[in-house]
């Protein structure tokens, strides 16, 4: 519920604030350059025992055009949970991003993109489970700038098509095809433009 009351005032603010805005150097424009990320933690507390989580997510784009953009970026994240299994994971994606008005304080983008991923689990007593996983997908975002060089982002929905397979002799991939439309996994971060 929080994340669906964030967003809707996310876009309130965002549109009340274009119709005020004077074109100035806000936004993307060909030839900029700029990194962008998220990053999450998440800890809960079982009475005497605890799990917790983090993610981080940084990438750099590079606009081809007014209106196209070229990205790249990692990701890595560790989770622990009660019985301290642990699962760590590294990955890297690449992709474009097709602006509408870019040049505007906000903006809507269309972003597609390859992703690589490696889950490796830790388990006491056991030798590391490793999980790779190969994915593409389409998501649409928001963009709003606060000023002329920071902004924030918002990934909305997500159509993806990915395929894991475990690390070991005679496993088979499981693939998956998911559309996200829902708000209740909805990824916030922030952009810089240099």
């Amino acid at each position: 519920m929080k994340k669906v009351l964030l967003c809707a005032a996310f876009a309130v603010f965002a549109l009340t604030t274009t119709n005020a805005q004077d074109e100035d150097s806000s936004g993307l424009t060909k030839s900029d350059v700029y990194m962008s990320g998220t990053v999450s933690f998440f800890h809960t507390d079982f009475n005497v025992d605890s799990s917790s989580a983090y993610t981080v997510s940084p990438a750099i784009g590079f606009m081809l055009s007014d209106k196209i953009a070229l990205e790249a970026n990692l990701a890595f994240g560790n989770q622990t949970d009660i019985l301290d299994d642990e699962l760590s994971s590294f990955g890297f994606g690449a992709g474009a991003r097709w602006f509408v008005n870019p040049g505007s304080k906000f903006s809507f983008n269309v972003g597609a993109g390859f992703a690589y991923n490696t889950l490796t689990e830790k388990e006491e007593g056991f030798d590391d489970l490793k999980t790779n996983t190969v994915a593409f997908g389409i998501a649409p975002g928001l963009n709003y700038w606060v000023s002329d060089k920071f902004g924030l982002i918002a990934n909305v929905a997500a159509l993806t098509y990915s395929s894991s397979k475990l690390d070991i002799d005679g496993a088979e991939a499981v693939t998956t095809i998911a559309l996200n439309l829902d708000l209740s996994d909805i990824n916030f971060g922030m952009v810089y433009k240099f």
